[in-house]
């Protein structure tokens, strides 16, 4: 998967809101943990929710704000969400 810059820094910024220390410290690292990892990008909260069913994870219940708020969800500030199961 490609990951651009966007979402590279997003992470960056906020990856403490998924870890207690930094697991990049540059774009470069970012991408490679976020390869690693096989983060997803998704364009809607339908598309996570369904992602994350397929996961299994349990997500039958949860409301989409639910999802949005769950801490391997990061909303891009360009309406894409990136899912990063670590």
């Amino acid at each position: 998967m490609e990951y651009d810059e966007v979402c590279l820094n997003y992470f960056l910024e906020h990856q403490s809101q998924l870890f207690d220390e930094n697991v990049a410290d540059s774009l470069e690292e970012a991408e490679a943990f976020l390869e690693d990892c096989m983060a997803v990008i998704c364009d809607s909260i339908k598309e996570v929710k369904q992602f994350l069913d397929e996961s299994g994870a349990d997500v039958s219940g949860m409301s989409n704000h639910e999802i949005e708020e769950a801490e391997e969800v990061f909303s891009l500030p360009d309406g894409r969400y990136l899912v990063v199961e670590a």
